[in-house]
């Protein structure tokens, strides 16, 4: 075995396990890594360190693998820590290499050095070392993307001084683990025979449907069991055809408005969700005392911490085919199928209104696109207006750090070069609007319908709920969102009047996936009343 040195074993590495795109901001912590840099890597430039960890989600999401992600030092571990504080909470797989000053500087507190570097991620990835010894990078790489990619899976961090890409290290041989494991056969014949007996069962989707490809195996137990159908509170994913007859909707995070959600039910059985994550704190138990809850996941801590009920630890994709098959078919009483809103129409409009957007991109929009949303004051009208229904076809972040959602469009589209729709409203979008740059100088095909209610309308309702108003640092209005993507490179377009909504919205979305990222600026009104929307 040739040895080489710990760049040519770590690219060889990134090959080995398809992690040729790299996300990062450099800096020159970095520089030695960039010597001779390969013709088949492509390296995403975000203007600002969270930016690329958000777009190294979003492409991990759409590839379904790993991501790759360079820091720079200290400072850029620091502004990206919201952005892994996301992809941990929402299990996306990151491989996230931070530059660290020389071995023979860092006892001498330089400037730039990280002061216990595996320590300043944590507890937000899975995994975090600063390598012993040059020649063990690589290696540790190779672990570090193997807990990466293992249920459940989520971000790693490995500090690497500058001065080891230099020096000589052995390659590291290709290695595959098979992370899916079932449950123990006598818990799902337990379980199965509860959903056979019980009256009125309800399920409740998870994001972990959508991460473990799940969509089929939940849509074949929901129709044999003709159960409830929701999606878990504050999900970031989707997880089931939203058009479907025993789709319910959506649990809301609050205790008090969840156990009425729920109260109808006798067995809830919750897949690849926390199920209790609340924003708002009431005094009201988890569940109506006559509900038994069974709770399906592959994160053993998650069964840990659960209040209440029986939990099952197991990857889904695999125990849902064999609960299915377990199941009679049944011949219970369906629950009532859910009404959608009623459409509004721009002619009975003196402004625009979020509905009347989302009624509009639902009319609209393809059903082949992915649907990135992060606009905190309007989810709930999004959910009630705009039908996901195919696999991996909604984004967002369960977790409430903003700035995530207009990368992770850019991330998702370069993933496949198919275009995504993202929403997202004007105070979200200020935290990353760098990424716009991106999107516009490697042409990704992303439409932004931006969402402009004029600041923090979501914290504005929350302060209401307590009985605090005004709140100060809630107001924004005034940025010209349009004229902002022009800066960057991104073609934009601003409207204001109903009349004049289908229209721009029928050019936005009109764009191919060849044409680039394209912003539509909406004003829009009537967001006050968001009384259970997240903060920021």
């Amino acid at each position: 075995m040739t040895t080489g040195t710990v760049l040519d074993a770590v690219i060889q590495l990134c090959r080995d396990t398809g992690m040729t795109t790299l996300f990062g901001n450099p800096g020159s912590t970095e520089l030695r890594m960039f010597r001779d840099w390969p013709d088949d890597f492509t390296y995403v430039l975000g203007l600002q360190e969270s930016v690329a960890v958000a777009m190294a989600a979003g492409h991990a999401l759409g590839t379904e693998r790993a991501a790759l992600v360079s820091l720079h030092s200290a400072g850029g571990v620091g502004h990206a820590l919201g952005a892994v504080f996301n992809a941990y909470r929402d299990r996306v797989p990151l491989v996230v290499m931070a530059g660290q000053q020389s071995r023979s500087l860092i006892q001498l507190r330089p400037f730039l050095g990280a002061d216990e570097p595996a320590q300043f991620p944590r507890p937000y990835v899975k995994y975090s070392r600063q390598p012993d010894r040059a020649a063990d990078v690589p290696a540790v790489l190779a672990e570090a993307h193997r807990i990466a990619m293992s249920h459940p899976r989520g971000p790693v961090f490995v500090s690497i001084p500058e001065d080891d890409w230099d020096q000589p290290a052995p390659p590291v041989e290709p290695r595959a683990v098979h992370g899916a494991f079932t449950a123990d056969a006598g818990a799902l014949s337990a379980l199965a025979a509860r959903l056979d007996a019980r009256e009125r069962p309800a399920l409740v989707i998870g994001p972990g449907v959508d991460d473990e490809n799940a969509f089929g195996e939940v849509r074949t137990l929901a129709e044999r069991t003709l159960a409830a159908v929701w999606i878990s509170p504050m999900s970031g994913r989707s997880g089931f055809p939203e058009s479907h007859p025993l789709f319910q909707g959506f649990l809301p995070p609050a205790a008090d408005r969840l156990m009425a959600c729920l109260e109808p039910y006798d067995l809830v059985v919750a897949l690849g969700a926390p199920l209790f994550t609340y924003h708002f704190h009431t005094q009201s138990p988890p569940l109506p005392a006559r509900t038994e809850l069974f709770h399906l996941d592959c994160d053993p801590q998650q069964a840990a911490w659960l209040p209440t009920g029986t939990s099952i630890v197991t990857t889904l994709k695999p125990a849902l085919g064999k609960l299915a098959a377990l199941v009679e078919q049944s011949d219970r009483e369906p629950p009532p199928i859910r009404r959608p809103p009623t459409p509004t129409h721009p002619s009975a409009l003196d402004g625009i209104t979020p509905e009347l957007v989302l009624d509009l991109l639902q009319e609209r929009m393809p059903r082949d696109r992915v649907l990135v949303e992060e606009a905190p004051s309007h989810r709930e009208a999004l959910h009630a207006r705009v039908r996901i229904d195919r696999e991996g076809g909604f984004l967002t972040t369960g977790s409430g750090a903003l700035g995530w959602g207009l990368p992770l469009a850019v991330g998702r589209a370069l993933a496949d070069r198919r275009r995504v729709v993202c929403v997202v409203g004007d105070g979200s979008a200020l935290y990353s609007v760098q990424a716009l740059w991106t999107a516009a100088r490697h042409r990704v095909p992303v439409t932004y319908v931006l969402l402009d209610n004029g600041g923090y309308a979501a914290v504005r309702a929350l302060g209401r709920r307590i009985d605090i108003a005004p709140v100060p640092g809630t107001d924004i209005g005034d940025v010209d969102f349009a004229a902002l993507a022009a800066g960057f490179g991104c073609p934009a377009a601003h409207v204001e009047q109903p009349a004049e909504l289908p229209a721009a919205l029928d050019r936005a979305l009109a764009h191919g996936d060849g044409d680039g990222p394209f912003l539509l600026h909406v004003r829009v009104t009537g967001t006050e009343d968001a009384p259970h929307s997240r903060d920021r």
